[in-house]
């Protein structure tokens, strides 16, 4: 008999938004950098003029990029959510484009949580999951939330933590 399974209501921290938003800062900086010493060279170097107007609309890209950037964060908390039970791993995403995706634990073969040094500051944890033909990932959780998910998902999954 077919059991539905509910829909994931575990979120990711609050944190997540600054973490992102962090990010993409960091990100938008290099990019203005570069665009800025492409605009020096143009100019000192008088390169051709249809150089100018590609660097022009890469500029108006990136504007956009950056705008969208502020506001993908607060869409991505908002939309994603994961659950965990013995059978399926579960996690929800997106705002255009909405994706369940349900990771049977049988398939699961290694799981592991990751720290970056923005992640770091604020005390979150990213947990990854690998299968046979894909990996998975749910971002910016508490660190002890992250370790007690990544533990639960080895056990469901029957995988031994290789002692370190």
């Amino acid at each position: 008999m077919y059991t539905p399974l509910n829909t994931p209501e575990k979120r990711l921290s609050k944190d997540a938004i600054k973490v992102w938003l962090i990010g993409d800062t960091i990100t938008n900086a290099i990019g203005v950098l570069i665009l800025g010493i492409l605009f020096y060279l143009d100019y000192r170097f008088s390169w051709k003029e249809w150089i100018g107007w590609i660097l022009i609309g890469i500029t108006v890209l990136a504007i956009i990029g950056a705008v969208w950037s502020l506001i993908s964060p607060f869409l991505l908390y908002k939309n994603w959510r994961y659950d965990v039970d013995e059978e399926f791993l579960q996690l929800k995403s997106g705002a255009i484009t909405e994706t369940h995706q349900l990771i049977p634990m049988t398939k699961i073969q290694s799981v592991a949580t990751e720290q970056g040094p923005i992640l770091r500051k604020y005390g979150l944890c990213s947990v990854s999951v690998e299968t046979m033909g894909s990996s998975h990932s749910i971002p910016a959780l508490p660190k002890e939330e992250a370790v007690r998910l990544r533990d639960q998902i080895a056990k469901y999954a029957k995988i031994k933590e290789v002692e370190q």
